[in-house]
C-alpha cells in the first residue's frame, strides 16, 4: 500500500490508521504542486489528498479509504464491535466529521476569498467558527465517559483528531471542552499518532 498525504490534511487521518493496523505501508508527502501534476491526477482527477494505492488500484476520498482500511484488516478492530450497530455507530461520527465539521472549516482555510468583500468573508469567518464550534461541543458530549468517540477506537477517531490540530493551529475557542481536550491528549500521547505526525513533519 503507498498513501499520498500533504502535511496535516485530512489524510493524516489515513496516515494514524495505518500506523494502528500496523500492515506494510509506504508513505509520499506531496504538496499543491505536486497534486496538480499530470502523474498525480492521474491518481486523483480532483488534484486532492488522500489517495490510496493499493495493487495499482488507486481509491480516493477519506471516508472510502478509512472503511477499506478497517474492513480490510479487521484484526485492528477499527470499524466498530464486528455487529451493524457497532459499525454503524462508527460511521454516524464518522460522517459527522466528514460530512459536516471538516466543510465547515472551508471558509477559515480561505474557499471565500472569492467574494473579494473584507466584510463578507468576516462575516462567513465568523459563522463558521460558530459552526465549528457548534459541532466540537455535540462532540464533547459524546466523549464524556468515554475515551473514543464510539466507546473503542475506530476510524473516526482518527479524523476526528485532524480537525482538532487544525482549530488549534487557527487558534479557535476550545474552552469549557474538557472531554475534547481530553481525547486530544490521549491521541497526542499515541505511538501511531505520533510517529504519522513526525513522518509528516508537524510533530
Amino acid at each position: 500500500m503507498q498513501l499520498y498525504t500533504k502535511p496535516g490534511a485530512c489524510s493524516l487521518a489515513d496516515h494514524i490508521v495505518l500506523q494502528w493496523i500496523g500492515a506494510p505501508f509506504d508513505v509520499t508527502i506531496v504538496d499543491g504542486t505536486q497534486m496538480k501534476s499530470p502523474e498525480y491526477l492521474a491518481l486523483n482527477p480532483a488534484g486532492s489528498v488522500p489517495v490510496l494505492v493499493v495493487d495499482g488500484w488507486p481509491l480516493t476520498q477519506n471516508a472510502a479509504i478509512l472503511n477499506y482500511l478497517a474492513d480490510t484488516y479487521p484484526e485492528a478492530a477499527l470499524g466498530g464491535d464486528g455487529s451493524p450497530r457497532g459499525r454503524a455507530e462508527v460511521n454516524r461520527w464518522l460522517a459527522l466529521v466528514n460530512a459536516d465539521l471538516h466543510p465547515a472549516f472551508h471558509p477559515l482555510f480561505g474557499s471565500t476569498k472569492y467574494l473579494e468583500d473584507p466584510a463578507a468573508i468576516d462575516r462567513t469567518r465568523q459563522h463558521a467558527m460558530q459552526k465549528v464550534r457548534g459541532y466540537f461541543e455535540r462532540i464533547d458530549a459524546q466523549l464524556a465517559g468515554r475515551d473514543w468517540l464510539t466507546g473503542s477506537r475506530s476510524i473516526a477517531d482518527a479524523y476526528l483528531f485532524v480537525t482538532l490540530q487544525w482549530a488549534k493551529k487557527l487558534k479557535l475557542d476550545l474552552g469549557g471542552l474538557d472531554h475534547l481536550q481530553g481525547f486530544d491528549a490521549r491521541m497526542l500521547a499515541d505511538a501511531g499518532v505520533r510517529a504519522a505526525m513526525d513522518a509528516e513533519g508537524i510533530l
